[in-house]
């Protein structure tokens, strides 16, 4: 679906086609295209029409792109990053929005899921304002709000590390598969985050010439957020990390201590399976005193002599 937003005279209107005198250098005319999960016949408009290069085109229809930032002749070609919360979906996840930045325009590609491009769409058509500024204030509003929404995605992933680590100081082990999809889901995050940092530092650096320094300045808060969600980034990864070896660490001295109560009972009953194999074989043996009703109570009597003596000793040894 392509929807086309036209600013001029100081009044925004929904345009049915772009008119070619649009895109003329001389026009005043502010519009917005945006392509809304576009079919192959709707992609034609970005080489028809926009004569817009075959590469970045090419980029616009493939389903996955890194974030970044491309100038061509006429025009800039931006890929980010918004943050995918699609009911039901349990995982961090992100869908790519294209942006073909030009002199009096703004084109968005994405597949309908983006929160930020339909708030601005909501906007454009009670506010005069959103279009008015021009195409390059208006791509600010969407990469702000797009940078917005991963706060509270990372909160959630933050709360998440909070619950593992409570969970991993109790020892609790069944909680490798979570510690390793989290693991990997903050592996996606960096990924993302990382050169989209890099894509919005690169507008508030004024590397090109259609951010004026007012614009520049506002991106330069942009980055800002973004730096700041890329520190969080790693710090969740060292985070994760060390809830893993503590896991482990508690697991191992869990089975440590099993072990040691094990090996001092085997232990124990070593002395004592000597006793009872001798005294129980079918050969004549040296009678203690007392006769033969005797002798049971004189074996057992040692036996458990020898048992509290080994766990004197083993105490006394700070073993047990």
């Amino acid at each position: 679906m392509i929807t086309i937003y036209a600013h001029a005279d100081g009044v925004t209107k929904v345009a049915e086609r772009i008119e070619p005198q649009w895109l003329d250098p001389s026009s005043t005319v502010t519009f917005w295209v945006d392509l809304t999960a576009p079919t192959d016949e709707e992609f034609r408009i970005l080489s028809d029409i926009f004569k817009f290069h075959a590469l970045s085109v090419d980029d616009a229809r493939s389903a996955l792109q890194y974030p970044k930032v491309e100038p061509y002749p006429g025009y800039l070609y931006l890929v980010l990053h918004g943050i995918d919360l699609k009911k039901g979906r349990t995982e961090f996840a992100t869908r790519d929005v294209d942006f073909f930045l030009g002199r009096n325009y703004l084109v968005t590609v994405h597949d309908g899921d983006s929160r930020s491009i339909g708030r601005l769409r909501e906007l454009c058509d009670r506010h005069e304002r959103i279009l008015g500024e021009g195409p390059v204030a208006l791509l600010h509003r969407i990469v702000d709000t797009m940078v917005d929404n991963y706060r509270p995605a990372i909160e959630e992933l933050e709360g998440r590390l909070d619950q593992l680590e409570n969970r991993a100081f109790t020892g609790h082990q069944h909680i490798v598969r979570q510690i390793i999809r989290l693991k990997r889901e903050l592996s996606t995050l960096r990924r993302v985050i990382m050169p989209q940092r890099d894509a919005i530092g690169r507008l508030a650096r004024r590397e090109f010439p259609a951010i004026s320094d007012e614009m520049a300045f506002r991106f330069r808060d942009v980055y800002d957020h973004m730096a700041r969600y890329a520190e969080e980034a790693i710090l969740f990864q060292d985070r994760v990390t060390g809830i893993h070896e503590v896991n482990l660490a508690t697991v191992s001295n869990r089975l440590n201590q099993v072990m040691k109560v094990l090996t001092v009972m085997s232990t124990i009953f070593l002395p004592l399976t000597v006793l009872t194999s001798m005294w129980g074989m079918n050969v004549p043996l040296p009678h203690l005193p007392g006769g033969e009703a005797a002798q049971f109570w004189w074996v057992a009597g040692i036996m458990v002599a020898i048992s509290i003596a080994m766990l004197a000793l083993f105490r006394r040894l700070n073993w047990i």
